[in-house]
Order: structure tokens, then sequence, then C-alpha cells
């Protein structure tokens, strides 16, 4: 018996094919916004849905229209879609915030794959399409977090609304200051989110007085990790282990 488990995000949807075990087996991932079109999501699929795969497939989603085609979809197939704030996941961590609909199912997928990987307080930075701060606390309380601009976001949103500013690929090597156009913007993003990440970290640690484990995950983590002045490591698959824990726990 093989098991599928899905991303839905703002900038891009993974899906995940695992093994027995819950091992992954392979990923793919592809622009969100590409999923309204019909042949895109069948092309997307269409791999993955091989023999002796359950029919119970767990989906996180921030993109309420891509999941419903998806799930009707897959429905015609004969397949049963969950979505993770479907489910009853105050079984597994208790949620300290203000209201539930607010909250993203991948920052709840976040939250339970730390915890219950490392079973430590864990501060999970996910360079997504916004730069997330998620706070979880012993014994497996999600107390909050911080949501900024997400970096890759603002380098092109700063391109279309100027009409001399070239769109950037950032560079980790970023020179003090610049003297063209390319090296000036490459500062300002690199050192501005340099002082911006550091200074979050320092603000939610300061505040709480607690030893968190700082996990990074997402498209800028690699290229950032050097410039975090705390100890961190980098989890890529952060989501999909919360997602894949949910699914054990809630769906078997």
């Amino acid at each position: 018996m093989k098991y599928l488990v899905g991303d839905i995000g703002n900038t891009l949807t993974k899906i995940t094919l695992l093994n027995d075990k819950f091992k992954i087996i392979r990923s793919k991932s592809i622009e969100t916004n590409k999923l309204y079109k019909k042949k895109y999501l069948l092309f997307f699929l269409k791999n993955f849905l091989i023999k002796n795969i359950n029919r119970k497939i767990l989906f996180s989603s921030v993109v309420p229209p891509i999941y419903k085609n998806i799930k009707s979809y897959l429905q015609v197939k004969k397949y049963k879609t969950h979505e993770i704030k479907e489910l009853k996941v105050s079984k597994m961590i208790k949620l300290n915030i203000d209201n539930f609909k607010q909250i993203g199912s991948d920052r709840i997928a976040n939250a339970i794959g730390a915890y219950y990987l490392y079973k430590k307080d864990c501060l999970i930075v996910d360079f997504g399409t916004a730069t997330t701060f998620d706070v979880v606390k012993k014994p497996g309380i999600y107390d909050g977090g911080v949501i900024a601009p997400g970096i890759k976001l603002s380098i092109i949103n700063l391109n279309k609304s100027t009409a001399l500013l070239p769109l950037i690929n950032l560079k980790s090597n970023a020179k003090s200051y610049g003297r063209n156009t390319e090296d000036a913007l490459n500062s300002g993003f690199l050192w501005g989110y340099k002082g911006l990440i550091n200074s979050i970290i320092d603000k939610i640690i300061s505040s709480s007085n607690f030893k968190y484990k700082v996990i990074l995950t997402g498209g800028y983590s690699r290229l950032f990790k050097k410039h975090i002045k705390k100890k961190s490591i980098i989890d890529d698959n952060i989501t999909v282990k919360g997602i894949i824990k949910v699914y054990k726990d809630l769906l078997l």
C-alpha cells in the first residue's frame, strides 16, 4: 500500500508519494496558478495515481479554489480527499490562537511536523510566498507567530511597481552597497531581510526566554542560513512531514 499527500501553497503546489512505511518515494511541484487549467491539473496528478494507492489523500491548502479543483477531479477517480483543517488536529497539537479560520494549514503542518520530529520548543522560519515565523512549545502547543512579506514576492512587486528597476536573482555574496542598480537591489534585499529575520528571531526568543530549535524551510532557506545568527537547521520537507503525521494519526 502506498499513500499520497499534497501541499497547496500560494506559489507552488507539491504532491508526494509515500511507501507503506510513510517514507517519501518521490515528490513533484508545479506553479499553483497553473492548476486553474484542467490540462495542467490532469498532467500533474496522473503519474501519481498508480496501483495500490490508498483511496484517502490528505492535503494542506491555502488556496481553496485549487483544492476544490483537485478534490473534484479525484472524486471522479473514486478517491476521498481531506484537508488538514477538516480534521480534528486539536487532538495532536493545542492551537493557542484567537481564530482557527485565520491560520494556514501549512503553518499547522509545520508546527506538527516540527514538534513530533524534534520534541522540543521550535521556531520554524518558512521562506514561502510570505516569510513566516511559527512558535511551537512543549508539550505540543502552537503559540502563534509572525508573518512578514515574502522575499521573492517583494522582488517581483518592486519590479512591477517601478519603471526602471529590474527583476533580480538574489545572491548571497552581496556587497555592502552597490555601484549599479542590480548590486544595489541585491544589497538592499539581502541585508534588509537578514536584519528582518534576525530581529524577529531575537525578539521571539528574548520575549519568551525559551531555547528554541530554529528550523528553516522554503526557497531561500539555504541562501539565508549563513546569515542567521542563531544556530539553525534546514528541513525542506517539514511541511510534508507534518501532513504525514496528521495522516497517520487521524486518517488510518
